[in-house]
């Protein structure tokens, strides 16, 4: 159970956390935050800690009277050389229990349910700073858990401050409401918090998808229980320390490591939790679901995906493959709104295969050690995950064509003489010839994987890109006004990309339709989902609101020229140019 222990001091503690290139300098400067001033009052400062730049071990001490397995010390392995990274200690069934008691005390005490929207609101764009502080290494944190290049993690991380400082606005700028109603009654309309939210985040974006959960969560005034992925809970742990900080009371943000089907079930099964925000595949989503259902607690999901692109006879050739490579290998495929199914005009056909082959050639060229600054993409989480993918590319190929990639890799890089049969190295992977009942066409694969195939009209494409069971994301390319709307609103998906991939924003709700999940991250619907409205009249009357008949769906359009999308949209191109991601 992650934890930070601040001076004693009235009021809220924070410290000061700064970084340098090999070391996180904790200097702990003895503060508490006076809700009457709406300031840190200083108490003292203590002397300057200087720790290794990442812990060998995270969690509570082993407890020698505990039986011998209650508490799994779980290595953290980075999957691109093998390296254990440290070790983790997961939590208790009684840990988990006492840790959201807990939270649920200091919920009650009103420390910081109770504190002014201003006072959260500061403490946010505070943690927002602080985090900007420390991206550099973070970003290093997260390339050696994850085995992901670091030129991915430095772009993604660079953005997240942009959550804290969101929701921080947010609260300064969100209103209540008097509903109109008949006779002499005055029917105000406030949003509270819940209580204790939980919230389980997965492996492949550590930090952005923990985040993106948490921000609104905290803005909202809840305690927050999260459950981290073993396989990558480094930088979440980090996190947690710097939201004390930056002035979070203790307890009201708690990470607790361990398994997903031991610890993640005894958080969600608790009587306590009012909401469980998860990041997972279908089939965790839906036990979970049942669990949380039984206990009449909110519950957001995002879930599996199988995101088609469509590419149009009137897209612009070189956008649409460079596109189409960002969608499909950033991330080594690891993203729930992977482009896996790219569909392209038979008109283009030919000319699209031609051009998209030479770049997933590139990009397996300029392959090496995800901590170089010029490498194209790493590796994929696990050995495990690793034989998974592999065979089923394996079943795909008795059937189907595999026209580039398709075995796991080995022998030393072009880039930068890294042995890739160290860690666990996928090629980016091509297959063509698929038939839609295939399984390498209905399930999600989550690696570096696409299948191709031809449409002959609109109606075609959209049914293809329709034949799944699945509905996160969606794109679209064409230089045809009218269909990209019209393609936009028929594609079965809660986002859809037009001219571009991945892109993500603060405000821009996220999430599924069909079995890629329910419930919206990011935006005001993010926030509102952690404050159920309460509807007050005269007669002191109250009821709470947390459905809804409708879903939202996000259609985002790249409006630059194409001359600027050759340019700055290529995340690919062998420059190795910054480039924006997400």
């Amino acid at each position: 159970m992650a934890s930070v222990t601040g001076p004693d001091a009235p009021g809220l503690c924070r410290a000061q956390y700064n970084v340098s290139s090999a070391s996180f300098l904790s200097a702990f400067t003895s503060e508490y935050y006076c809700p009457q001033t709406c300031s840190f009052q200083p108490v003292g400062i203590t002397k300057m800690k200087q720790r290794p730049f990442h812990k060998k071990a995270y969690g509570r001490p082993r407890d020698p009277l505990a039986p011998s397995d209650a508490h799994e010390e779980i290595p953290v392995i980075n999957p691109a050389t093998g390296d254990a990274l440290c070790t983790v200690t997961s939590s208790s069934e009684e840990d988990v229990k006492r840790a959201i008691q807990n939270a649920q005390d200091v919920f009650e005490s009103g420390v910081w349910s109770k504190s002014s929207t201003l006072s959260r609101s500061k403490v946010l764009s505070r943690l927002a700073r602080i985090l900007e502080e420390n991206l550099a290494v973070l970003a290093k944190l997260e390339t050696m858990q994850t085995g992901r290049t670091i030129r991915e993690m430095n772009a993604q991380l660079g953005r997240l401050p942009e959550w804290l400082d969101y929701f921080a606005a947010v609260l300064r700028t969100h209103q209540s409401f008097v509903a109109p109603v008949q006779g002499q009654l005055l029917n105000y309309v406030e949003r509270v918090p819940l209580g204790v939210v939980a919230q389980i985040t997965p492996f492949n974006h550590p930090l952005l998808i923990a985040i993106k959960k948490i921000a609104p969560a905290l803005a909202a005034g809840n305690s927050v229980i999260v459950k981290p992925s073993e396989l990558a809970p480094v930088t979440v742990l980090e996190f947690a320390e710097m939201a004390e900080a930056a002035g979070l009371p203790h307890g009201v943000l708690t990470v607790l490591p361990g398994r997903g089907h031991i610890t993640g079930r005894h958080i969600v099964q608790n009587p306590l939790i009012r909401k469980v925000d998860i990041t997972a595949g279908t089939q965790t989503g839906r036990a979970l679901g049942s669990i949380v259902g039984a206990n009449l607690a909110i519950y957001t999901a995002e879930l599996g995906g199988k995101a088609p692109i469509v590419v149009f006879e009137d897209a612009d050739l070189e956008s649409a493959v460079n596109g189409a490579a960002f969608a499909s290998f950033v991330a080594s495929g690891q993203t729930c709104v992977s482009g896996t199914r790219i569909l392209v005009h038979d008109s283009i056909y030919d000319d699209f295969m031609e051009l998209f082959l030479q770049k997933v050639e590139s990009i397996r060229r300029r392959m090496g050690n995800p901590s170089h600054s010029h490498s194209t993409m790493g590796a994929v989480i696990s050995s495990h995950h690793l034989e998974r993918i592999d065979a089923m590319v394996r079943r795909a190929s008795k059937t189907a064509s595999v026209l580039a990639g398709g075995e796991r890799m080995s022998g030393k890089s072009e880039l930068d003489g890294f042995d890739f049969s160290r860690g666990s190295f996928y090629p980016p992977t091509v297959i063509a010839g698929v038939n839609t009942d295939d399984e390498i066409w209905q399930e999600e694969v989550f690696g570096p994987v696409v299948v191709m195939k031809r449409f002959e009209n609109e109606a075609e494409g959209i049914a293809l890109a329709n034949a799944s069971k699945y509905g996160l994301g969606a794109g679209i390319w064409t230089s045809d006004l009218s269909r990209a709307h019209r393609v936009a609103a028929a594609m079965e998906s809660g986002l859809c990309w037009v001219n571009t991939h991945h892109r993500n924003d603060p405000s821009s709700p996220w999430g599924g339709m069909k079995e890629s999940g329910i419930g919206r991250e990011n935006g005001l619907e993010a926030f509102e989902a952690c404050k159920p409205h309460i509807f007050t009249t005269a007669y002191d009357e109250t009821d709470l609101f947390a459905l809804a008949d409708t879903q939202s769906k996000s259609t985002i359009v790249n409006v630059a020229s194409v001359e600027h999308m050759r340019k700055t949209d290529d995340w690919f191109a062998d420059s190795g140019e910054a480039r924006r991601y997400g």
